[in-house]
């Protein structure tokens, strides 16, 4: 079984910009591409797990979610760097239509690291789940995963509601030398 460190999105990578979906506003977090490539040259598989209500609220369609992340992982790869897997949560029970609906995808619940675990034939025991909010944190200790709470996006914030369990770092780059 492989290793793996679930990534947050917006406000762990890219700086937090509230329902980003435009290639022009997205912004790398400093030290990410190299954070990322550090990881890729240690073993882990990379993977990205995050909400994104605003196809639910109607903000923003599934497909411009996935142009966003292809020129993520062009400037990525620019750099050396790589995610593996890119999974998104498309749900809000506030949303509309079909989106509408509690799931099992959506953060707290742990749903997109498990989907990931039986894809990829990854051992969430020894796996890492890093981002900036509560529900980063509850979804990857729902997972067995260890837990990382970067002060980044809404990290500062949330610092104080991290469990013991949870260790504290100040950016993406800083909790992935803890990782490695």
């Amino acid at each position: 079984m492989k290793r793996a460190v679930f990534l947050d999105r917006d406000g762990t990578i890219n700086v937090e910009k509230e329902y980003l979906y435009q290639r022009t506003d997205f912004e790398f977090i400093p030290g990410t591409p190299e954070a990322i490539k550090i990881l890729n040259q240690a073993g882990f598989m990379v993977i990205v797990v995050t909400n994104q209500s605003g196809i639910a609220r109607g903000y923003y369609s599934e497909e411009d979610v996935e142009i966003l992340h292809r020129h993520i992982a062009q400037e990525l790869e620019r750099c050396g760097a790589h995610v593996d897997a890119w999974l998104f949560c498309p749900h809000h029970p506030d949303g509309r239509g079909s989106y509408a609906l509690p799931c099992e995808c959506r953060k707290p619940l742990p749903g997109m690291l498990k989907d990931a675990s039986r894809r990829y034939d990854i051992d969430l025991q020894n796996s890492t789940m890093i981002g900036d909010k509560r529900v980063d944190m509850a979804a990857g200790e729902a997972a067995g995963c260890r837990t990382i709470l970067v002060r980044t996006g809404y990290g500062s914030e949330e610092e104080p509601y991290a469990g013991p369990q949870t260790t504290v770092c100040d950016d993406l780059l800083a909790a992935v030398k803890c990782v490695v």
